[in-house]
């Protein structure tokens, strides 16, 4: 029994000098981590100052010429080589040959014409002269004037109603009107250039045989195009021909400046959208480039402008009071890709301007450029 006693009493010791070391080593121990300290965001800010905010209204097309001809036959031939190449990418100047037709049996049959004009007229200079004699010296001198390599002069103005009936009678009147008819035909062997251009699309070559109402290309006029927009209706009352638009290419690295030629009266019924059309000038311009606009659409008063980024989903921003971030209720009233127009934010205001990764309501930050502002637990 003494030793089971004294067992117990051994045990009991030993357990308890095991709990006073194992404290005395935990006590002994340095905590050499340092503690951490509170961090202070620093912010960057603005002081709201509402005035005027231009609502420009974002619109992207492609350029079309704004002069520009579909070539097409009128007659049928042989397509023959010009004082150019017929083919894409050629500039021709205005009055230049552009397509020339083979027009050799045409013509031959429109000289036949006026040959038989000029013999119709010269047969009744004798009876013009015995009976018309004050007449006589016009009809003279309109013989004297025409030349068959040339085109046919317009007739002698009628004087006398007697003159008149006694020209109509021998069939001149008809003969005339004929020729000119063969030779408003003629011309239409070929095409000239109506002012100076490009040729953007040829359809035929040398020795092609061309049909009546076939199409043979494009031309175009360089340097003035037209950009096809479409804008939201809501803005159809702002929109002003003669109003200027700023105008990008795609990689932002060109800037052109247009003008609003034309307006739409009409509302697509299927986008709601109005279409229109601004004129751009520029020689590095091409037909089907992409160009992006900024049509100036109204101005809004007492409003501010500010990073779409900054605006919380419940249409809230930050706000700094005394080193303290607080969301503020804000009304926004126009949106872009990047920006938003606000109203009802008070004069003096001081707004975060950058966005803050973490940011809260009631967290402690500085502004950017004061001084650290001390630990609000000290």
């Amino acid at each position: 029994m003494r030793k089971i006693i004294l067992s117990v009493i051994l045990g009991i010791f030993i357990i308890g000098g095991a709990i006073l070391g194992a404290n005395f080593i935990a006590n002994s121990k340095t905590d050499r981590r340092p503690q951490p300290q509170k961090v202070i965001k620093t912010v960057f800010v603005d002081t709201v100052q509402n005035g005027v905010v231009p609502i420009m209204v974002p619109a992207n097309g492609n350029l079309v010429a704004k002069d520009r001809v579909e070539l097409y036959a009128e007659v049928q031939g042989v397509f023959r080589k010009g004082s150019k190449p017929f083919k894409t990418g050629q500039e021709y100047r205005s009055g230049e040959t552009l397509i020339r037709i083979d027009a050799a049996e045409y013509y031959a049959s429109v000289q036949a014409a006026k040959s038989d004009l000029y013999n119709l007229i010269t047969s009744i200079m004798p009876d013009l002269q015995l009976d018309y004699p004050e007449h006589f010296p016009k009809w003279q001198d309109y013989l004297v004037s025409f030349d068959l390599e040339k085109t046919t002069p317009e007739l002698p103005p009628i004087t006398a109603e007697k003159e008149k009936y006694f020209i109509t009678g021998r069939g001149i009147f008809s003969s005339y009107y004929n020729v000119k008819n063969l030779e408003q035909r003629l011309s239409k062997y070929t095409i000239s250039t109506p002012f100076n251009g490009i040729l953007t699309e040829a359809l035929v070559t040398e020795g092609t045989l061309v049909r009546a109402g076939q199409k043979l290309g494009e031309f175009i006029k360089t340097g003035t195009y037209e950009l096809e927009v479409a804008i939201s209706k809501t803005y159809a009352d702002f929109l002003r021909v003669g109003e200027t638009v700023e105008l990008t290419n795609l990689d932002k690295t060109q800037k052109y400046l247009g003008k609003v030629i034309r307006v739409n009266g009409r509302v697509d019924q299927a986008t709601q959208t109005i279409t229109t059309f601004i004129e751009v000038k520029g020689e590095n311009l091409r037909e089907g480039q992409y160009l992006e606009a900024q049509l100036s659409a109204k101005e809004e008063e007492n409003a501010i402008e500010i990073d779409r980024s900054l605006l919380t989903e419940d249409n809230q921003i930050f706000v700094v009071r005394d080193s303290i971030l607080d969301l503020m209720p804000v009304n926004p009233i126009y949106f872009t890709d990047r920006k938003v127009v606000l109203k009802d934010v008070p004069n003096g205001e001081t707004i975060v301007s950058k966005p803050l990764v973490g940011a809260y309501a009631g967290m402690l930050v500085k502004i950017y450029g004061t001084e650290e502002v001390k630990n609000a637990a000290e």
